[in-house]
């Protein structure tokens, strides 16, 4: 059967590359910096009633990024140049990707969907209406979220390990967060095409709605006058041609570049600690001391577990949510891919001829915290450092412990029997790619080096620009008229087992919200 992968690909109409002969107007309601998870929903919501701008500085599209089986091609191929993958490594050393295309990380992550933990809600420092978190979860759900009609072989084993392991309940299909075994949601349909928060924008009013791409913002512009407000920004094209864009009388500036990215413009843009920017020679607008400050990224340890044939299984549909804290996802690596961006240990490989799955523990709400700087003082094209800190607290070395231990007791049950290799004593085992699981499991110096060593990430780093911190519960920037984070930035911990539902949610979300107030007065 041939698949046609652009057919909700309607945004193109309204979509320009910023050197394009189309020229934007020099006034909108809203300029939103970044068309990923956040900014695309956030987008085609405002545009209901209001003149928006989406300046993305990736690509609109690429084929490639469409199909569930190119997933661990796309992490690997990432460049600095224009790959829709951007490859980095922290200052922990952990090698991390960023998304550099319309639609963001929903355009490069293992589709995975499943809604935020109540502990979110209640901590996030952000204003919720849970009604209208409830009508903006399913208005993404409506529009780009499969419920699995089956699970391929690999998955089924596991969910069925899970239970034989005491993650209980069965909890079969559900969107929600609940501690148990469970099949999720999938942005990857039944036959394993994306639909990212891209498609999104295919609700937009597209006589309000300008995307931009290969339209890199510089610098957010303030006014020069009180009270502080932002009033546009700058942005060059990819022949380096400089534009400014300004917004309308109770317009906004909206920053949903990432957690990476949105830290970074607000530090270039004269937003930080003082004695940071001024190090930096950086002409301070405000004293904001916390921006960048918070960084997080939940730690993923586990084994990898070599299989005795060749497997086409791939994605992410089943999940493990665990009484003691940690998520168990397994991913499969089918023949013939290059892993080395999720098996960071093996280096630069040549693409693997057999078939691994990987059982991962997720470190849920890690204490361990860090910060991001700028590399640049002026040239936003060159990523930020950024070091998370892994492990600095004893508490997540514990709660990686505990996942060690979920794993243990998978690796028992007969769920999984069939991925052991015949042994020439006539037993049967399992056989690695990496470390295997420590001997003794009571030994915390032993657990603690394994944690280390295993160390990896799932992608799903968050802060910067937190609540109370550095923007109001609204997520107004403090002290700035006109000035508002939406993105993962924002959040204090990741939401749920994975993060996108609850981004592309607050994308819509906010925007209910702007519409709401503006109608108010």
């Amino acid at each position: 059967m041939t698949h046609v992968c652009y057919a909700d690909a309607n945004y193109l109409r309204f979509t320009h590359e910023a050197t394009d002969l189309f020229s934007p107007s020099q006034y909108y309601d809203y300029i939103i910096v970044g068309g990923g998870t956040a900014g695309c929903p956030l987008a085609a919501t405002l545009s209901e009633s209001y003149s928006v701008l989406l300046l993305e500085r990736g690509r609109s599209s690429d084929t490639s990024v469409l199909y569930e089986s190119n997933i661990f091609r796309t992490l690997a191929t990432g460049n600095d140049s224009d790959s829709p993958a951007q490859n980095f490594v922290s200052e922990d050393g952990v090698q991390y990707t960023r998304a550099r295309i319309l639609g963001g990380g929903s355009m490069i992550n293992f589709g995975f969907y499943s809604r935020a933990d109540d502990y979110f809600y209640n901590n996030a420092g952000i204003e919720w209406d849970m009604g209208a978190v409830e009508i903006a979860y399913e208005w993404v759900e409506n529009n780009i979220v499969t419920r699995p009609a089956r699970l391929n072989r690999w998955q089924t084993s596991l969910f069925n390990a899970l239970l034989e392991a005491g993650v209980v309940p069965n909890n079969g299909f559900t969107f929600d967060h609940v501690r148990g075994t469970k099949v999720g949601g999938s942005t990857f349909d039944d036959y394993e095409i994306r639909h990212g928060a891209v498609e999104l924008l295919n609700n937009a009013n597209p006589d309000n709605l300008d995307v931009l791409v290969h339209a890199t913002v510089d610098r957010i512009i303030f006014s020069t006058s009180n009270p502080l407000a932002a009033v546009g920004v700058v942005y060059h094209d990819s022949n380096g041609a400089y534009h400014e864009v300004y917004v309308r009388t109770n317009g906004e500036v909206i920053l949903s570049a990432g957690a990476l990215g949105s830290p970074q413009l607000l530090l270039l843009s004269g937003l930080g600690p003082t004695s940071y920017l001024s190090s930096m020679n950086i002409p301070v607008v405000l004293d904001h001391p916390f921006v960048g400050q918070f960084m997080a990224d939940p730690p993923r340890t586990g084994v990898n577990i070599v299989i005795p044939y060749a497997s086409t299984d791939v994605g992410i549909r089943v999940v493990g949510i665990t009484e003691s804290g940690p998520y168990v996802e397994s991913p499969s690596i089918p023949p013939n891919s290059t892993p080395m961006s999720f098996l960071p240990f093996m280096g630069s490989v040549p693409p693997l001829n057999t078939s691994v799955e990987i059982i991962s523990g997720k470190v849920s709400r890690p204490l361990s915290t860090g910060w991001l700087h700028l590399k640049s003082a002026s040239n936003v094209t060159v990523s930020p450092s950024v070091r998370f800190n892994y492990y600095n607290r004893t508490e997540d070395i514990h709660q990686c412990s505990n996942a060690v231990e979920v794993i243990r007791k998978m690796l028992a049950t007969p769920a999984l029997n069939e991925y052991k290799f015949n042994d020439p004593d006539g037993g049967q085992s399992f056989r690695f790619i990496g470390p295997s699981l420590p001997q003794n499991p009571s030994d915390y110096e032993t657990i603690a080096s394994f944690c280390r060593k295993s160390l990896a990430t799932f992608w799903h780093m968050h802060g910067g620009c937190l609540p109370t911190k550095v923007v109001d519960s609204g997520l107004k920037v403090i002290g700035v008229d006109s000035l508002r984070v939406v993105d993962a930035s924002t959040f204090f911990n990741s939401p749920g087992t994975n993060p996108q539902a609850t981004t592309m949610m607050l994308g819509r979300y906010i925007g209910m919200k702007i519409l709401e107030e503006r109608a108010a007065y």
